[in-house]
């Protein structure tokens, strides 16, 4: 049944070549909820094993399986309880890499939980301080990116949170508070700096739609906004100082990260994005949204003028499946996962 699905929902390429077929689905014990970005994939070569990362409502599942998608072993974690009755919602879980460790972050309507890569032990946990926030005002977490030894995390006030890594141990220090936006943080994104100065290596985006581009560092610093228009952007990524930005009216926008100047604007989706995630060895783009499709873009710098151009590659429909995450499974964008709402399996699709 799965292949027969996927041999009739894929969209072939210009060439009218099928790109990717669909592997051997990974069941999951809960379904997943329905969270823009609601899918993290952190891959072990060494072991030749890839970790996913799906939120359910008050939990959040870990699971690792082998390349043919047999799962290996399953954790379930939890919101930590905090102040408050009722068990608190999970916003995101994300794996961050390091330079000298991988963590796990999971955010909450309670606060920050930092974990070893594996999710066994809790090395850090932030309450969110709802001070400032009106009775009626929503107070979570949500938007996480590793840059440098820096892991930065969104909240509900526009403030983004700056924590400082220690190579090992619990020693994990809030340094600074980054000032803006004014309505809730969705996603952050950073690329490496590769020793450039003065370079736009972090993005954040937010629900009126504002991208925030900074410079990080041992203070990071605003260096220019880009405008929004009413319409939030669930999903942000940085390639080669070029920003992918996802809206909720289907559309995708390719900015150049320094200058803001709008390079290429795409008609990808007939509804709102959900999930952006890049291959950056090879330029490739992932698109998903709540139209049932996932889509796959060349991305590329013309020589002549600098400028970000675009290429679709491929196109894959999830038939009846409202998506809310996906992303590349490799470096090089020949496998990808997905999640649905209600869906209690992560679909996988690898190239043919």
């Amino acid at each position: 049944m799965v292949a027969a699905d996927s041999e009739e929902t894929g969209v072939p390429n210009a060439s009218g070549v099928r790109m990717f077929h669909r592997e051997r689905s990974i069941p999951l014990r809960g379904s997943a909820a329905a969270l823009c970005n609601n899918l993290s994939v952190l891959q072990l070569p060494v072991r030749n094993l890839t970790h996913f990362g799906v939120v359910h409502g008050p939990s959040a599942q870990l699971l690792s399986a082998a390349p043919e998608g047999v799962p290996l072993a399953q954790r379930q974690l939890h919101a930590k309880q905090g102040a408050g009755v009722s068990p608190p919602l999970i916003t995101q879980v994300h794996w961050c890499v390091l330079p000298f460790r991988v963590l796990l972050v999971l955010t909450s309507h309670r606060g920050i939980q930092m974990y070893e890569s594996d999710g066994s032990v809790m090395v850090y946990w932030h309450a969110l301080d709802s001070g400032d926030a009106s009775p009626v005002q929503a107070v979570f977490a949500r938007g996480i990116a590793a840059s440098g030894h820096f892991i930065c995390v969104g909240t509900w006030s526009g403030r983004v949170l700056v924590f400082d890594i220690p190579a090992k141990g619990p020693n994990i220090v809030l340094s600074e508070e980054l000032a803006g936006h004014q309505t809730p943080v969705t996603d952050i994104a950073t690329e490496a700096a590769q020793g450039q100065d003065c370079v736009a290596d972090m993005v954040t985006a937010d629900d009126s739609g504002l991208l925030c581009v900074w410079r990080s560092g041992p203070e990071f610093k605003l260096l220019t906004r880009i405008p929004g228009f009413g319409i939030p952007c669930p999903s942000v990524q940085l390639w080669q100082g070029a920003i992918a930005a996802g809206y909720g009216d289907g559309q995708v926008r390719l900015y150049e990260a320094s200058t803001g100047t709008l390079h290429v604007q795409i008609n990808a989706h007939a509804r709102a994005i959900c999930a952006l995630d890049l291959a950056p060895e090879v330029g490739k783009l992932l698109s998903a949204a709540e139209d049932t499709f996932v889509h796959i873009w060349k991305l590329s710098r013309s020589p002549e003028s600098g400028y970000v151009e675009v290429e679709h590659c491929h196109g894959e429909c999830v038939p009846d499946t409202q998506v809310c995450g996906a992303r590349f499974c490799d470096p090089s964008g020949s496998s990808f996962a997905v999640t649905g709402y209600d869906l209690a399996e992560i679909l996988r699709f690898s190239s043919m």
